[in-house]
């Protein structure tokens, strides 16, 4: 097994970066992280204005994948997701959805154990998940904390251990990073962060030839889903349903209106975050539809 160490991180999704590891199409990588706030955080009594922001979202590569050349697909399947022993989680002025009621930072430590995160005497399921993920955009570089059509902070809780992510190559290499894992997170994402975790992540990489996306797509077991960011949750949901009624228009060579209307019927708008620079949402459709069209809509 390949592995990657956490010493090696971005702070953006960059084409200017040198890689730090090569991968050939097909193998398997193991990705080492930190949480998202580089564990600076370690216990309540921390001073958590004082960490440096500077080192957050950091995100573990770039990893260069041998053969990914600019409008190849990436496919990215989620083998398997471990968690470190103890999370964390911040509230703050001018943060997430409540920001405007909260007068100064304040951090809480989360003991995970026996498969629960321990909220005071609450215990919580956990659901792993990958809240960083992506490759790097065509033209300026973008921060691991923004969400976008590279992918990046889109804190979408279906990244996890089964999923398979594609996403469009616009360098030679592709240029892969992951991070900010989180032991739990509701969707929304209110306060800003999960349950931020260190982490390590099993990945296979495999190079698409003759697909196409525009923004990050995701698949499971039981439904693929269209990811899209945008300024505003109205605008995310706008571009996720017209990319996904586009896909299926053009697989199926059913109708826009046809199409619309069996997505009003079955499909699934949901919100991934609604706290970084762009919102994110995903449109959800079946797996079964696949079989009804006879036909793959990715991979």
């Amino acid at each position: 097994m390949q592995k990657l160490a956490r010493d090696s991180i971005i702070y953006d999704f960059n084409k200017c970066h040198e890689p730090v590891h090569k991968i050939e199409s097909g193998e398997t990588l193991e990705i080492h992280t930190y949480d998202c706030f580089q564990n600076q955080i370690q216990s309540e009594d921390e001073e958590v204005g004082g960490i440096d922001w500077n080192r957050v979202n950091p995100a573990t590569g770039p990893v260069f994948v041998e053969g990914a050349m600019p409008w190849d697909v990436l496919k990215v399947t989620i083998e398997k997701l471990e968690i470190g022993e103890q999370g964390v989680m911040v509230v703050g002025p001018k943060l997430g959805v409540m920001g405007h009621r909260i007068e100064e930072m304040e951090a809480k430590i989360i003991p995970i154990t026996k498969g629960k995160a321990l909220f005071n005497n609450i215990e919580l399921a956990l659901n792993p998940m990958i809240g960083v993920i992506g490759v790097a955009p065509g033209g300026e570089g973008v921060s691991c904390g923004t969400p976008g059509a590279h992918g990046g902070n889109m804190d979408n809780k279906m990244v996890t251990e089964g999923a398979t992510l594609y996403f469009h190559v616009a360098v030679e290499g592709a240029l892969f990073g992951l991070g900010d894992f989180h032991a739990a997170m509701g969707d929304g994402e209110v306060s800003v962060s999960g349950i931020e975790v260190e982490g390590k992540a099993t990945v296979t990489f495999e190079v698409v030839k003759g697909e196409s996306v525009t923004q990050p797509m995701l698949e499971n077991d039981e439904v693929v889903t269209q990811i899209a960011s945008a300024e505003t949750l109205d605008e995310a949901v706008k571009v996720a349903t017209e990319l996904m009624v586009d896909r299926i228009c053009g697989k199926t060579g059913m109708s826009v209106s046809e199409v619309t209307m069996l997505m009003s019927a079955v499909g699934q708008v949901e919100v991934c975050q609604v706290v970084d620079p762009l919102m994110t949402v995903r449109f959800v459709v079946p797996k079964w539809l696949e079989e009804k069209f006879g036909v793959r809509l990715i991979g």
